[in-house]
Formats: C-alpha cells, sequence, structure tokens
C-alpha cells in the first residue's frame, strides 16, 4: 500500500517546448485522464520552470550564459554569484574539487 501526503506530487512530466504548446496540451489531456486511476482529488498543474530544475527558462539561460550551471543528468547544480565573481559554497565545492573543474 503506498502512502501519500496531501499535496504530494504523484507524478512529474516535461515535454518540448513548442509555439502552439501541442506537446503541453496533450501531456495535460494524459495526465488529467490518469487521474481518474488514482482515488481521491488530483490536480494538473502546469509549472514555469525549465526542465525539473528549479530555475525558470529566464534565469536558466541567464545563468547558463555566464556560466554558473553545471549539467547533472536531468537536473544542474547551480553556483551563486557574488560581486561578479564565481564562488562556489557548500558541497558544491567538494564536488567541484572532486570534479576537478575550476570556478
Amino acid at each position: 500500500v503506498a502512502r501519500v501526503r496531501i499535496g504530494q506530487i504523484l507524478m512529474s512530466i516535461r515535454t518540448k517546448k513548442t509555439e502552439d504548446a501541442k506537446f503541453e496540451k496533450d501531456a495535460v489531456e494524459a495526465l488529467r485522464r490518469a487521474k481518474f486511476k488514482f482515488p481521491g482529488r488530483q490536480k494538473v498543474h502546469v509549472s514555469n520552470k525549465w526542465g525539473f530544475t528549479k530555475l525558470t527558462h529566464e534565469e536558466y539561460l541567464r545563468k547558463k550564459e555566464k556560466g554558473l550551471i553545471l549539467n547533472d543528468g536531468v537536473n544542474c547544480k547551480t553556483l551563486t554569484e557574488a560581486e561578479g565573481d564565481i564562488r562556489p559554497r557548500g558541497p558544491l565545492r567538494n564536488f567541484l574539487k572532486l570534479a576537478g573543474i575550476k570556478a
């Protein structure tokens, strides 16, 4: 028996962005139909985040241009930006040292 909390995300899908939003509409319709397979009330939410990251599309492009994004599979690691120089902090500093990446 699976236990889930109220408001917990059950499924997450990412689709290709197109001008007519065809893929997004199809994904929303597929999730709308799938929610009837689960007991209780389910909601379908369309996020403005880029892929499975915590960043919006504009933030992602801006940080990628500045070199503050490190690819990490489907996610990304972000470096902080302080007074124009890049200074990694916390566990990411250790990751960069192990990976041999200078930032």
